[in-house]
């Protein structure tokens, strides 16, 4: 085997042993209430074009590492179609963590943008982490932090850059690593009937 082979081998693994809830309509609007109830990204629900939003990222690495989440896309108020995201990083990394993600669209053109096709953070995207102890965002443009209590008390900070605005709210693990620069998604229509 080679060396990318044995690679490709870790992160199935590594991806198959993290923590995946099943993304059941509870599951969304469970996520969707801790994120309208967490200080400032609740007001972008209803100043924003539409949301994405991921009940549960895994992630995991020991020097490479991945993550992988499903999710679904809103705009205008209406679930839209679904949308997945993995991620490959490579660099000082170390342990697993499940988080839940949302990503505020600012207005129809970040939406178009994101529901296009195949879409891509750039290098300095930056996050609002919701954490027990204290939230904070750190990009090439700049860094925020705010307070929070954890997942029911949870207080936060942001801004959009690009049109987009992304929170995140830790669900269990430890993990050092915190960028969102190669998250890429997918995204497909909903079915309509």
């Amino acid at each position: 085997m080679t060396i990318h082979t044995h690679t490709r081998a870790f992160l199935v693994a590594l991806l198959l042993a993290l923590p995946f809830g099943t993304a059941l309509a509870d599951n969304y609007t469970d996520t969707i209430k801790v994120f309208q109830n967490a200080g400032e990204s609740g007001s972008f629900f209803g100043d924003s074009y539409g949301y994405a939003v991921f009940p549960t990222i895994g992630k995991g690495g020991i020097g490479i590492g991945g993550a992988y989440g499903k999710g679904r896309v809103y705009g205008r108020g209406s679930y839209t179609g679904d949308t997945s995201m993995t991620q490959l990083s490579v660099g000082f990394q170390f342990g697993g963590q499940a988080y839940s993600q949302i990503i505020f669209f600012e207005d129809q053109r970040a939406y178009d943008e994101f529901t296009g096709g195949n879409f891509e953070f750039s290098a300095d995207a930056s996050a609002v982490a919701i954490t027990a102890g204290a939230s904070a965002s750190a990009g090439s443009t700049g860094s925020s932090a705010g307070a929070s209590g954890g997942q029911s008390s949870a207080t936060t900070r942001g801004n959009y850059h690009k049109g987009m605005a992304t929170f995140t709210v830790a669900k269990g693990g430890l993990m050092y690593e915190a960028v969102l620069a190669g998250q890429k998604f997918s995204y497909k229509p909903r079915e309509t009937q």
